[in-house]
Protein backbone atom coordinates (compact mmCIF):
# COMPACT_ATOMS: atom_id res chain seq x y z
CA UNK A 1 0.00 0.00 0.00
CA UNK A 2 1.27 3.49 -0.45
CA UNK A 3 0.38 6.47 0.36
CA UNK A 4 0.86 10.00 -0.80
CA UNK A 5 -0.49 13.78 0.64
CA UNK A 6 -1.25 16.69 -1.30
CA UNK A 7 -1.21 19.73 0.20
CA UNK A 8 -4.18 22.45 -1.43
CA UNK A 9 -3.70 25.57 0.15
CA UNK A 10 -6.17 27.50 -1.95
CA UNK A 11 -8.80 27.21 -4.59
CA UNK A 12 -5.88 28.87 -7.05
CA UNK A 13 -3.44 25.66 -6.12
CA UNK A 14 -5.84 23.31 -6.97
CA UNK A 15 -4.41 22.84 -10.85
CA UNK A 16 -1.19 21.65 -9.50
CA UNK A 17 -2.38 19.25 -7.06
CA UNK A 18 -5.01 17.90 -9.79
CA UNK A 19 -1.26 17.50 -11.75
CA UNK A 20 0.44 15.65 -8.78
CA UNK A 21 -2.44 13.32 -8.36
CA UNK A 22 -3.09 12.61 -11.97
CA UNK A 23 1.09 11.65 -12.22
CA UNK A 24 -0.05 9.19 -8.76
CA UNK A 25 -2.75 7.26 -11.16
CA UNK A 26 -0.45 4.46 -12.45
CA UNK A 27 -1.99 1.41 -12.29
CA UNK A 28 -5.39 2.49 -10.26
CA UNK A 29 -8.35 3.08 -12.04
CA UNK A 30 -11.00 3.03 -9.49
CA UNK A 31 -11.16 5.88 -6.80
CA UNK A 32 -13.43 6.41 -3.87
CA UNK A 33 -13.35 9.85 -3.05
CA UNK A 34 -14.60 10.07 0.59
CA UNK A 35 -14.81 13.69 2.67
CA UNK A 36 -17.72 15.98 4.28
CA UNK A 37 -20.63 17.35 2.20
CA UNK A 38 -18.54 20.48 1.10
CA UNK A 39 -15.36 18.98 1.06
CA UNK A 40 -14.45 20.21 -2.24
CA UNK A 41 -14.53 16.36 -3.41
CA UNK A 42 -16.46 17.51 -6.90
CA UNK A 43 -14.58 20.75 -7.44
CA UNK A 44 -11.49 18.50 -6.88
CA UNK A 45 -12.43 16.30 -9.88
CA UNK A 46 -13.55 18.61 -12.06
CA UNK A 47 -9.71 19.62 -11.69
CA UNK A 48 -8.45 16.47 -12.17
CA UNK A 49 -10.65 15.93 -15.35
CA UNK A 50 -8.70 18.99 -16.39
CA UNK A 51 -5.51 17.85 -15.73
CA UNK A 52 -6.58 14.01 -17.40
CA UNK A 53 -7.11 15.82 -20.64
CA UNK A 54 -11.06 16.19 -21.00
CA UNK A 55 -11.60 19.34 -22.36
CA UNK A 56 -15.08 19.60 -22.90
CA UNK A 57 -17.62 21.43 -20.68
CA UNK A 58 -17.78 20.13 -17.08
CA UNK A 59 -21.27 19.34 -15.72
CA UNK A 60 -20.13 19.27 -12.34
CA UNK A 61 -21.84 16.88 -10.15
CA UNK A 62 -23.88 14.54 -11.83
CA UNK A 63 -26.59 14.19 -9.26
CA UNK A 64 -29.60 13.81 -11.43
CA UNK A 65 -27.47 10.46 -13.98
CA UNK A 66 -25.48 9.49 -10.87
CA UNK A 67 -22.83 8.80 -13.85
CA UNK A 68 -20.84 11.48 -16.48
CA UNK A 69 -18.71 9.93 -18.96
CA UNK A 70 -16.10 12.11 -19.79
CA UNK A 71 -13.52 11.38 -22.78
CA UNK A 72 -9.58 12.39 -22.57
CA UNK A 73 -8.85 14.25 -25.60
CA UNK A 74 -5.06 13.89 -25.19
CA UNK A 75 -5.31 9.69 -24.60
CA UNK A 76 -8.84 9.09 -25.80
CA UNK A 77 -9.64 7.21 -22.42
CA UNK A 78 -12.93 6.81 -20.74
CA UNK A 79 -13.32 8.68 -17.49
CA UNK A 80 -16.14 8.30 -15.78
CA UNK A 81 -17.25 10.43 -12.28
CA UNK A 82 -19.79 8.77 -10.11
CA UNK A 83 -21.69 11.20 -7.18
CA UNK A 84 -23.89 8.75 -5.24
CA UNK A 85 -25.43 10.82 -2.89
CA UNK A 86 -29.20 10.42 -4.28
CA UNK A 87 -28.66 6.37 -5.30
CA UNK A 88 -31.05 4.84 -2.90
CA UNK A 89 -29.82 0.95 -2.54
CA UNK A 90 -27.35 -1.41 -3.65
CA UNK A 91 -29.79 -2.66 -5.91
CA UNK A 92 -29.90 0.52 -7.42
CA UNK A 93 -26.38 0.33 -8.34
CA UNK A 94 -26.24 -2.73 -9.69
CA UNK A 95 -29.40 -1.59 -11.87
CA UNK A 96 -26.91 1.00 -13.71
CA UNK A 97 -24.45 -1.75 -14.29
CA UNK A 98 -21.77 -0.04 -11.79
CA UNK A 99 -19.50 -3.40 -11.94
CA UNK A 100 -19.65 -3.59 -15.76
CA UNK A 101 -18.16 0.56 -15.12
CA UNK A 102 -15.65 -1.08 -12.37
CA UNK A 103 -14.76 -3.81 -14.61
CA UNK A 104 -14.19 -1.66 -18.19
CA UNK A 105 -10.65 -0.38 -17.50
CA UNK A 106 -11.92 3.27 -17.03
CA UNK A 107 -10.96 5.27 -14.47
CA UNK A 108 -14.08 5.67 -12.28
CA UNK A 109 -14.07 8.59 -10.48
CA UNK A 110 -16.54 8.37 -7.23
CA UNK A 111 -18.27 10.34 -4.43
CA UNK A 112 -19.82 8.80 -1.66
CA UNK A 113 -18.65 5.39 -2.02
CA UNK A 114 -19.66 3.82 1.21
CA UNK A 115 -22.87 3.73 -0.42
CA UNK A 116 -21.87 0.73 -2.54
CA UNK A 117 -19.17 -0.15 -0.03
CA UNK A 118 -19.74 -3.91 -0.23
CA UNK A 119 -19.26 -4.10 -3.57
CA UNK A 120 -16.06 -1.80 -4.52
CA UNK A 121 -13.37 -3.61 -5.88
CA UNK A 122 -10.32 -5.27 -3.52
CA UNK A 123 -7.80 -2.72 -5.67
CA UNK A 124 -10.04 0.46 -4.96
CA UNK A 125 -7.50 3.41 -4.09
CA UNK A 126 -9.07 5.66 -1.28
CA UNK A 127 -8.88 9.47 -1.65
CA UNK A 128 -9.18 11.31 1.42
CA UNK A 129 -10.47 14.94 1.67
CA UNK A 130 -10.12 16.65 4.89
CA UNK A 131 -10.93 20.44 5.34
CA UNK A 132 -8.32 22.23 7.82
CA UNK A 133 -9.40 25.26 10.41
CA UNK A 134 -7.63 27.47 7.96
CA UNK A 135 -9.91 26.20 4.94
CA UNK A 136 -7.55 24.63 2.95
CA UNK A 137 -7.36 21.17 1.62
CA UNK A 138 -5.55 18.36 2.59
CA UNK A 139 -5.68 15.05 -0.10
CA UNK A 140 -4.54 12.07 1.10
CA UNK A 141 -4.34 9.02 -1.59
CA UNK A 142 -3.83 5.76 -0.44
CA UNK A 143 -3.64 3.06 -2.84
CA UNK A 144 -3.73 -0.43 -2.31
CA UNK A 145 -0.31 -3.15 -3.44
Amino acid sequence: MSTHVINIPDKAALPAAAREFASLIDQSTIFAFNGAMGAGKTTFIMELLRALGVEDDLAGSPSFSLINEYRSDTTAELIYHFDLYRLESLEEAFDIGVEDYFDSGAVCLIEWPERIADILPLDTATVDLTVNPDESRTLTLTIPD
